[in-house]
C-alpha cells in the first residue's frame, strides 16, 4: 500500500513537472521578438514583434511594406500610380481599389479637406522632391481647376481608373496608415499578439505588451522647447499625428509646410500645430490626421462628435490650447492643461 502510494505521488510530481515545464517553454517561445528597420517610403520605419513567429512575422511584414511602397509610390514611373498619373488610365489592383474608396469617402465627409489630387499642387511647391518654390497666384488658380477627387472615374466592372488630362493622383497622405494596417493584419496572420510598428511616425500597436500592460505612445510636440505634447496609453491602435512642423521650408522669414489645403492651394493655417487621430483603422486615422488639420479646430471637433464611434483625436492649437476627446482622455497624460472634448456638449 505504502509503495502505491509513493507511486503515485511521483507520478503526480513528474506530471507537475512537465506541466511547469511546458509553460516556461511557451512563456519563452511567447517572449521571443524580433525587430527590423527599413527605409521605405521616403521614411525610416521600425517594427517590433513578440511571439514564438516574430522573425518570421518581421520578415513578411519587410516585404508587404516594400511591395506597397513599389505599387504606390508616385516618384517611380513603373509604379501603379506612376503609370496612371503618366497615362490617365489604367486597372487598378485590390490595395489602389480600397485607397481609392477609403480616400473617396474622406473626400466626401470632410467637404473636401482631403484630396488625393493635390499633387500638381504639391508638386508646384516643391514638396514632392524639387527644389520649394512659392507658387504664384496664378499658377496656383491655374493648378487648383485640377484638384477635384470627384473628376476620377471608376469602372468596377473592369477595375479601370480614369484621370481627366492634366489630373495626378498621389496616396501620400493615406498609404503609410494603409501600409501599417496590412502589416499589423500580418502580425495576426502570423499569431503575433503583441507588436509596435512605426512608420515614419504612424504608430500601429497590436495586442498589448508582452506583459499585458498597455503600450505607451509619446506624442510629438510642434514645439522647438519641448519634446513631446504628452504620452498616451493604448492597446491595438493606430496613432497618427499630422503638423505643419514635420517638412516646410522658410522664405522671407517666413514657414511654408507640405500641407496644403485643396481649396486654396496654399499652406494651411487655420488655428492647428497637430492634429493626433487614434483609431483602430489605421487608413481612417492617417486620412483624417490631414483633414482635421487643413479643417481648423471648430470644424475638426464638430467632425469628431459626428464621428465619435470612429476615432479620437488630440488636437494642439496655435495658442498652445491641448484638446483630447474623451473616449482616450483617461489614458493620455500631460504637463499641459488638457481640455476635454465631450460627444454631446457644443463648442
Amino acid at each position: 500500500m505504502q509503495k502505491n502510494k509513493r507511486q503515485i505521488l511521483t507520478a503526480f510530481l513528474f506530471i507537475a513537472v512537465c506541466i511547469a515545464a511546458y509553460f516556461l517553454i511557451v512563456r519563452e517561445q511567447n517572449n521571443k521578438s524580433a525587430s527590423a528597420q527599413i527605409f521605405a517610403m521616403d521614411t525610416y520605419m521600425e517594427l517590433t514583434a513578440y511571439g514564438k513567429n516574430a522573425e518570421e512575422a518581421v520578415g513578411a511584414a519587410k516585404e508587404e511594406i516594400e511591395r506597397l511602397d513599389a505599387l504606390l509610390s508616385t516618384g517611380n514611373d513603373k509604379s501603379e500610380i506612376g503609370q496612371l498619373n503618366k497615362n490617365k488610365k489604367g486597372q487598378i489592383s485590390a490595395d489602389t481599389q480600397y485607397l481609392l474608396n477609403c480616400s473617396f469617402t474622406i473626400y466626401e465627409e470632410t467637404d473636401g479637406a482631403f484630396d488625393i489630387t493635390i499633387y500638381p499642387v504639391m508638386r508646384a511647391w516643391g514638396f514632392t522632391g524639387e527644389e520649394h518654390h512659392i507658387p504664384t497666384e496664378e499658377e496656383l488658380q491655374s493648378l487648383l481647376q485640377l484638384v477635384d477627387a470627384s473628376s476620377l472615374q471608376y469602372d468596377a466592372s473592369t477595375q479601370t481608373l480614369t484621370l481627366p488630362e492634366g489630373v495626378e493622383i498621389d496616396f501620400g497622405g493615406i498609404a503609410k496608415g494603409y501600409t501599417s494596417q496590412r502589416v499589423a493584419q500580418i502580425m495576426q496572420e502570423y499569431d503575433i499578439n503583441s507588436a509596435i510598428l512605426n512608420l515614419g511616425g504612424n504608430v500601429q500597436l497590436v495586442g498589448a505588451k508582452p506583459d499585458g500592460s498597455s503600450w505607451k505612445v509619446a506624442i510629438k510636440s510642434p514645439d522647438e522647447q519641448e519634446e513631446y505634447l504628452g504620452v498616451l496609453s493604448a492597446q491595438n491602435k493606430a496613432i497618427i499625428t499630422s503638423g505643419g512642423y514635420e517638412r516646410y521650408f522658410e522664405e522671407n522669414g517666413r514657414k511654408y509646410h507640405h500641407i496644403i489645403d485643396p481649396k486654396t492651394g496654399m499652406p494651411a493655417y487655420n488655428g492647428l500645430q497637430s492634429v493626433t487621430i487614434v483609431s483602430e483603422d489605421g487608413t481612417l486615422a492617417d486620412g483624417l490626421s490631414t483633414a482635421l488639420y487643413v479643417m481648423g479646430t471648430e470644424s475638426a471637433v464638430k467632425f469628431w462628435q459626428n464621428h465619435n464611434d470612429e476615432f479620437d483625436a488630440i488636437l494642439y492649437t496655435d495658442d498652445g490650447t491641448l484638446y483630447v476627446t474623451e473616449g482616450i482622455a483617461d489614458t493620455f497624460t500631460s504637463s499641459h492643461s488638457i481640455t476635454v472634448l465631450e460627444k454631446a456638449v457644443a463648442f
